[in-house]
């Protein structure tokens, strides 16, 4: 009950928030998902490639999926589109789709590139930040700490919220897609672990370190912040993955 009381109450004051939505970068088609089923399949199997039900390279066969999901071909197909968008689905000549491995290696590779791509965008935005944006920052950080990690859902949503604000107007389009896809992977993934306490408290110093960056506009700082941002979450993530790990082999 805490936590739907919690969800509600700041529901409202994060709905103001700019929903930042990109397109796909170029190679992969635009999609349009005619139904709310198609969404809803696509949550259904994103979960299960991430939870391991749908074992590592296995075949994606859309009849199959129809079969066992009791819904009919076209949004199985548009939902394995959708989750080809993302990362979580590669589609091969003659082959068909089949599951992409969500392993160490495909987290390290993509938090790498995360922490080249994310210092260069915010290093733009501090020249351009105006104190809309510096107070919208502000509101969200504060919404951050009140959550204080009781919700993941929530704060995940609210990280994106933040981050959103410095690099959704940045001039390259192509950098922003990029980081958007990979921030969508690494959330779906995310949301099978805990946060520790020890990361728990870098996310909100970091966090306020990058705004007080911003304000005083030292953009080489700001920058240096999130790179180390970045990639303590990689470590993070990549630990709690081998831990869990460990825990099945055990």
């Amino acid at each position: 009950m805490y936590g739907i009381a919690l969800w509600n109450g700041l529901e409202r004051r994060v709905a103001t928030t700019t929903n930042f939505r990109v397109s796909p970068p170029g190679g992969l088609e635009e999609i349009d998902v005619s139904s709310q089923r198609a969404v809803s399949l696509y949550e259904i199997i994103r979960d299960d490639i991430i939870s391991g039900r749908l074992k590592p390279n296995e075949r994606l066969v859309v009849a199959d999926l129809a079969e066992r999901l009791g819904t009919s071909t076209n949004p199985v197909r548009e939902a394995l589109q959708l989750l080809r968008g993302e990362g979580f689905v590669v589609f091969s000549p003659n082959r068909g789709a089949r599951v992409r491995p969500i392993d160490h290696d495909f987290v390290r590779n993509i938090y790498e590139i995360s922490a080249l791509i994310e210092p260069a965008l915010t290093r733009w935005f501090v020249g351009m930040a105006t104190d809309a944006d510096i107070a919208e920052l502000e509101r969200i950080q504060r919404l951050i700490e009140e959550n204080n990690f009781v919700d993941p859902v929530l704060h995940s949503g609210l990280d994106v919220q933040f981050h959103t604000v410095v690099y959704q107007r940045h001039y390259n389009r192509h950098a922003a897609e990029i980081w958007w896809k990979h921030r969508e992977v690494l959330r779906a993934v995310n949301q099978r672990f805990n946060y520790t306490l020890a990361r728990r408290s870098q996310v909100i110093r970091e966090h306020r370190e990058m705004i007080q960056f911003v304000k005083s506009g030292e953009a080489d700082k700001a920058a240096e912040v999130v790179a180390r941002h970045v990639e303590g979450s990689g470590r993070h993530l990549l630990e709690q993955m081998r831990a869990y790990d460990a825990a099945r082999a055990g």
